[in-house]
């Protein structure tokens, strides 16, 4: 089980460099070209292919190489194998407990859960099974459902990093932050080389108002992962809490250059372009946040006003009739989207203004005599 991103055994370089010291001049020759040598799970995926032609009814092996390619990151071809797998014998609770990874993998949370399930009944129990139900409920939102998992899970193992990390973000999703923030110290504590561990921990850090704390989550997680995003978000937005803008807008600027996904980078940034007045800049930026979050806070209206200002009315009217959707009755929306809307068809307020102002020409009429 994948917890949240891949561990990492790492050979300290003393100890490389200590055998390489060692070695006899004369047997350098001899030494293996580390970067010929393949390994992983897709190779041994493959090395199971012909024993798999040779006994293709040996499920065992089907199995095998489903979860190697699983590990290897081959869900569809995984899925394949542990069905074949099944077709051939559909007792063991492992085998459907690999479906259920395999399945979770391709995002079908309900299909899942049933293999899972089915896992359970035929006498798998493992607390990794408990995991896998606890995150695909969590995943679903079904949070007591999640939470009851976990527990099980941590019933089992009680140091289990990975369900310490997801009953913290069950309890986040709960806003229930205390338990969280302890229970996301609890899975750094077993597995301190966690960086999504550090980046939920900077970011709910810096949601309560506490940069000095986020700030030292951050920077151990920029440490481990120096191109993880998400940090560099969380970097930059304890300097903003701190009052050092220049800082924390190179921090979201390096997050969206690594992750264009990080809407909030993006926000954050178009919020200082559009403040200077730099229409330009400020709007593919407040696209990409809005496409992402159609709810951040008056992102529509710098969108709609950017616009405007650009001279792209027809763009600028649609955003304030969204506006106007979103706060119905409010006029000042529904004047702008008068306005532009106007501009869009050519029509300018300081033409009609002008005609509706213009001084009548008097024309003299003769009085009547009496």
């Amino acid at each position: 089980m994948k917890f949240p991103r891949p561990f990492l055994l790492l050979l300290p370089l003393a100890a490389l460099l200590t055998a390489c010291d060692s070695a006899p001049t004369e047997r350098a020759a001899q030494m293996v070209n580390l970067k010929t040598v393949q390994s992983g799970p897709k190779i041994q995926a493959q090395e199971l292919d012909g024993a798999i032609s040779r006994q293709p009814g040996n499920a065992a092996l089907h199995a095998r190489r489903a979860a190697f390619r699983l590990d290897a990151g081959q869900p569809a071809a995984a899925l394949q194998d542990i069905n074949q797998a099944l077709e051939l014998d559909d007792a063991p609770g492992e085998y459907y407990f690999i479906k259920a990874r395999a399945l979770r993998t391709q995002g079908k949370l309900a299909a899942t859960l049933a293999a899972a399930q089915l896992a359970s009944r035929h006498g798998f129990a493992s607390p990794d099974l408990n995991l896998l139900v606890g995150e695909a409920n969590l995943a679903a939102h079904h949070y007591e459902a999640a939470l009851d998992h976990l527990d099980r899970a941590l019933q089992q193992e009680p140091d289990h990093a990975a369900a310490l990390f997801y009953k913290g973000i069950a309890y986040v999703s709960v806003a229930d932050t205390v338990q969280a923030l302890d229970y996301l110290r609890a899975s750094l504590s077993r597995d301190p080389r966690q960086p999504e561990t550090l980046h939920q921990l900077a970011f709910l850090s810096n949601a309560y108002r506490l940069p000095a704390d986020a700030a030292t989550y951050s920077a151990r997680g920029l440490r481990l992962a120096p191109t993880y995003g998400p940090l560099w978000y969380d970097h930059g937005r304890q300097f903003e809490l701190q009052s050092l803008p220049d800082s924390a807008l190179r921090c979201y600027a390096r997050a969206v250059q690594l992750d264009t996904t990080l809407y909030r980078a993006d926000y954050r940034l178009a919020l200082s372009d559009y403040k200077l007045r730099r229409y330009a800049i400020a709007l593919p930026r407040l696209q990409r946040a809005l496409r992402r979050n159609a709810r951040l806070p008056n992102a529509r209206q710098m969108l709609a006003e950017s616009y405007e200002s650009l001279g792209r009315y027809p763009e600028a009217a649609d955003q304030y009739r969204r506006l106007v959707a979103e706060n119905p009755g409010n006029r000042h929306w529904t004047y702008k989207a008068w306005k532009t809307g106007n501009r869009a068809r050519g029509i300018f307020l300081d033409t009609i203004r002008r005609a509706a102002t213009a001084p009548v020409e008097r024309i003299s009429v003769a009085r009547p005599s009496l």
